[in-house]
């Protein structure tokens, strides 16, 4: 009779250890699925980022070069004696200078140099942002994996210190796809 109550409390103590099991499956599906998302829109945010820099870059080209024109134009200016000629000069330096100016700053579009420097920095903070939570979800994931295996060789073994070791990476697991989740870059592990 005491081999069957023995045998009883066995299988409800597997039975538990398969709710665990189960539980740990469902947080390790959780942070590779969040994981994966994070990692997406690391790669997404690091490409607009490039995007922007580049088009930053080519902004800065274009103000120079328009700068660098009209100052030479402007050192040609007193050598020209004919005021019609003199006049258009000027004006065309004038309108250089209103474009290079734009190429710094164009509020209106978010196009100038400042504007789209701003815009990079934003794209840098969520990819940031993103590649932070990528390592917590990856660390959680780890930590659930073994937790699944010594939670599996608890029923195979007996060994209940499996079971509470399992639990415990478990939590720890939980608490990297909260981190993960809610203040990535609290944490900094890399």
């Amino acid at each position: 009779m005491s081999g069957h109550g023995h045998g009883g409390d066995h299988g409800g103590g597997n039975k538990n250890v398969a709710l665990l099991i189960s539980v740990l499956a469902l947080v390790l599906a959780f942070s590779e699925t969040l994981g994966k998302a994070a990692q997406t829109t690391a790669l997404n945010q690091n490409v607009e980022a490039s995007n922007l820099w580049a088009f930053f870059q080519a902004k800065t080209i274009r103000m120079t070069v328009t700068r660098t024109t009209a100052e030479q134009a402007e050192l040609t200016l007193p050598q020209i004696a004919q005021p019609k000629a003199r006049e258009a000069i000027e004006q065309r330096i004038a309108a250089w200078r209103k474009a290079a100016d734009r190429y710094d700053s164009e509020p209106d579009t978010g196009e100038g140099r400042k504007e789209l420097a701003a815009r990079a920095k934003v794209a840098e903070g969520k990819r940031d942002r993103s590649l932070a939570a990528y390592h917590h979800y990856e660390i959680a994931s780890a930590g659930v994996q073994i937790a699944i295996v010594l939670a599996s060789a608890a029923i195979i073994t007996g060994m209940s210190v499996l079971i509470w070791v399992a639990c415990g990476l478990g939590v720890i697991s939980v608490v990297f796809c909260g981190i993960g989740f809610f203040a990535p870059l609290a944490v900094h592990l890399f």
